[in-house]
């Protein structure tokens, strides 16, 4: 009996799309089939404003005829949909340019180990337990201060699923995987207008959220200690870039060694391999076999084995990130970053933030980045700003509207420390970075 599009698996219909592309004459073959659920609840004010269920799938192909390729996909996982999807792709490579470097990522360097990465823990909330917990979050914030006088609402999430990747080396790899969190957005009034400001919380296990009323209570303080704010007088400081917004900094750096930027000459760090990017007490490495990490993973998209690695030591930068096919363009090999990098790690220092603050003594606390103002091509960073301003090691008052300017090569060379208020909600584990001087300028 054949089986019906509800009934067949993921893993069925990984083989099924790589059996009819062989079928068809494509020299390769590669597929991700994923199905993930899900559910999203959002108050506002003690109302629920927003109530959402998800439960989606789809399956993406890619065929090669030797260096010719081409991608369809589908949400249809019917025999005859995915037979009709292999089918367009089939048809479209046949009239595409070939391209020496395409092609799957080399057999020898697939996977054979998938470790236990704890990845998948599912949570059985349904939606009145969800607005409960939103409620909660929100009116714990809510209440903290009569100066709260108005809330962009406060967020459940929870979402799993599956995904399926194979390809016509034989490799097939499967990730199970969740992710639930939760926020909370307040608004504040005083004399000078409103400020808004947030906290999240998000893990792999909802065991490991911190509770509502934490999140709404740290969203109210974030709030509250942004109200009469100051303006910035224009000038060249010592800054701090806050463990929250500091991860930022580090994706323009992987950005400016990715393979794209660099086979594109497109890149600051164009043939810095090998070269002083940072002090020497800056360390910056790949963990992608971390339990629970919300980057982790045995293997990449294409199925090359994941490696905890350097990127940077002693300052010095020890590797590029780089997909097969951006690997073949530079005459390299892949590191197993087809997708992106995994549990990005910059080792912190001993400094908690609070004496960061002192050893900084004058300068500003960056806590918001505003604007897409960053170069990788040049270098050149600048980014509207809010925060702090510190004297004497402490926190002095809120200050917002100004401009933040430099280039990220003198930035990057300029770290005096990394914090040890390490940030793990993400997929960049740092702590906040004091950077020696920038100019800051008043709006």
């Amino acid at each position: 009996m054949k089986k019906s599009a509800k009934n067949i698996s993921l893993q069925q219909a990984a083989e099924i799309a790589l059996q009819q592309a062989k079928l068809q004459g494509a020299s390769a073959a590669e597929v991700g089939v994923s199905h993930s659920k899900g559910l999203s609840v959002t108050v506002r004010q003690g109302d629920v404003e927003t109530l959402e269920h998800n439960n989606d799938k789809g399956l993406a192909l890619t065929v090669y005829f030797d260096q010719q390729k081409a991608n369809a996909s589908t949400s249809d996982f019917s025999l005859t949909a995915i037979a009709d999807a292999v089918s367009a792709a089939c048809e479209i490579a046949k009239h595409t340019q070939a391209d020496d470097c395409s092609g799957l990522a080399d057999a020898e360097l697939m996977a054979t180990d998938f470790p236990d990465l704890s990845l998948c823990h599912p949570w059985k909330i349904d939606v009145e337990q969800a607005v409960e917990i939103a409620m909660e979050c929100e009116q714990a914030g809510r209440e903290i201060d009569n100066r709260i006088s108005n809330s962009e609402g406060a967020s459940v999430s929870s979402h799993q699923g599956e995904r399926i990747y194979a390809n016509s080396h034989g490799f097939i790899g499967a990730v199970n995987s969740s992710r639930h969190s939760l926020s909370c957005t307040l608004i504040a009034d005083d004399e000078r207008g409103m400020q808004r400001d947030y906290w999240y919380t998000i893990a792999r296990d909802a065991k490991d959220l911190e509770t509502a009323k934490a999140v709404g209570v740290r969203a109210a303080n974030n709030t509250l200690r942004r109200l009469n704010a100051k303006p910035m007088s224009t000038g060249s400081y010592p800054v701090i870039f806050s463990a929250e917004i500091a991860p930022s900094l580090f994706g323009s750096f992987i950005g400016a060694i990715s393979g794209g930027s660099l086979y594109r000459k497109s890149s600051f760090l164009l043939d810095h391999l090998g070269k002083q990017v940072f002090p020497d007490f800056i360390r910056i490495h790949e963990q992608p076999l971390l339990k629970k990490g919300l980057g982790s993973a045995a293997f990449d998209g294409e199925g090359v084995t994941t490696q905890t690695r350097d990127i940077v030591s002693a300052g010095i930068l020890q590797s590029y990130v780089l997909g097969s096919y951006s690997a073949r363009k530079l005459g390299m090999r892949t590191t197993a970053n087809a997708g992106g990098v995994h549990n990005l790690t910059i080792d912190a220092g001993d400094l908690a933030l609070p004496a960061l603050l002192k050893e900084m003594g004058t300068g500003v606390l960056i806590t918001e980045l505003m604007g897409m103002g960053v170069n990788i091509v040049t270098g050149d960073y600048s980014q509207g700003a809010a925060g702090f301003w510190v004297e004497n090691g402490e926190i002095q008052y809120p200050v917002d509207e100004f401009t933040i300017a430099s280039n990220l090569a003198e930035m990057f060379m300029g770290i005096q420390a990394i914090g040890s208020d390490v940030e793990i909600r993400g997929n960049t584990r740092t702590g906040s970075v004091w950077i020696d001087r920038m100019m800051v300028a008043a709006a």
